[in-house]
């Protein structure tokens, strides 16, 4: 795992970035369909209207790389959403995931297994975001300039998993990677973070947990026309909420296109409930880590060499604290990551 430090104007951002793929002769083979162009270009219109800045970040890269911009954030827009046709290429629509934030004796406690196929871990990138007129936030991603789940510098976590969507649904709007990195930069709280997802055009089906320093946290269903807020599990012992890849309200449950094959959503989002009242303690880091690590149940214990668990994170909302296991969390340990919780408290 890459681990960057970003600084600035978001052009001048993507400059440096698109400087690192020059130097490592990274290159983007863009095998786009109309129906997949049409939808980036249709989709950066409203990534433009909403969150302009990201746009000129991704042109700080096309600029320097030497490639069509249009393709470019065209092909970005279309990961997580209709990356259907592009099997040698990155990524292929295959994602698991599970994501849950609790509050309990005191702790508010993000934590996440991002399940991929392996051959994505070496590329995945942890980075330190300091734009210009914006908030500073953490990032991790299979990809870049986009990500699958962060922190920002006012303890808010933003997390998304991928929930099928048949072809024909899909309509022009951000993608979930996408709604990760704005309501990082933009927001700082789990309200003002629903308040402004509410506003955004959806391309495609998605959960997207949202947990703040106070305790304050959701999981909001969205599909292509419509979005819903599935509050928070409370008990006496504190309050949990959980995303899988699937919608778990019965709701939302007709919008699901996986028809079931989920890579085990339903028994992923049983264990993670159900360990919250008699697992999980005190010892929140030690706890939480076995959870994600499959000691209290299915997690991450999957058969198929093709389809691992490529990164592990908790995140305390409170102290900014980051732990994260680089690869299969019953293989790697957790190592702490304090970059964001120095820059803003200090060291």
């Amino acid at each position: 795992m890459y681990h960057l430090r970003l600084k600035g104007e978001h052009y001048q951002i993507g400059i440096k970035r698109g400087t690192i793929f020059q130097r490592a002769n990274i290159s983007f083979p863009f095998h786009l369909d109309s129906f997949q162009l049409e939808h980036g270009t249709q989709s950066e219109k409203i990534l433009r209207k909403f969150f302009p800045e990201v746009c000129e970040e991704i042109r700080g890269v096309s600029d320097t790389i030497g490639v069509d911009y249009t393709s470019f954030i065209s092909w970005m827009l279309c990961m997580g959403c209709c990356m259907y046709n592009l099997e040698s290429n990155i990524p292929v629509e295959i994602r698991g995931c599970t994501a849950f934030a609790y509050a309990k004796n005191g702790n508010v406690i993000y934590g996440r297994n991002n399940d991929l196929p392996p051959y994505l871990r070496d590329g995945s990138k942890s980075e330190i975001y300091s734009p210009t007129n914006g908030n500073r936030f953490n990032i991790t991603t299979s990809s870049f300039i986009n990500g699958e789940e962060g922190v920002n510098e006012h303890g808010l976590a933003v997390a998304m998993t991928f929930v099928m969507t048949r072809l024909e649904k899909i309509k022009p709007g951000f993608n979930s990677c996408f709604i990760v990195r704005y309501l990082l930069e933009k927001t700082s709280s789990t309200d003002m973070a629903v308040s402004l997802l509410m506003e955004l055009p959806v391309a495609s089906n998605c959960n997207i947990l949202l947990a703040d320093k106070n305790g304050e946290m959701v999981v909001v269903e969205c599909t292509p026309t419509q979005k819903r807020v599935r509050e928070a599990v409370a008990s006496d012992n504190g309050s949990i909420v959980c995303t899988v890849n699937s919608f778990t309200s019965d709701e939302y449950a007709p919008y699901d296109d996986a028809n079931g094959d989920d890579y085990n959503s339903a028994e992923r989002y049983k264990v993670v409930m159900d360990s919250f009242n008699d697992k999980i303690t005190d010892d929140y880091l030690g706890t939480t880590t076995r959870l994600l690590k499959g000691e209290y149940g299915f997690m991450c214990q999957y058969e198929d060499p093709n389809f691992q668990t490529v990164w592990s994170s908790i995140f305390n909302l409170k102290s900014l604290m980051i732990y994260r296991a680089e690869g299969n969390p019953r293989k790697k340990k957790f190592v702490s990551d304090s970059r964001l919780h120095d820059m803003k408290f200090g060291k």
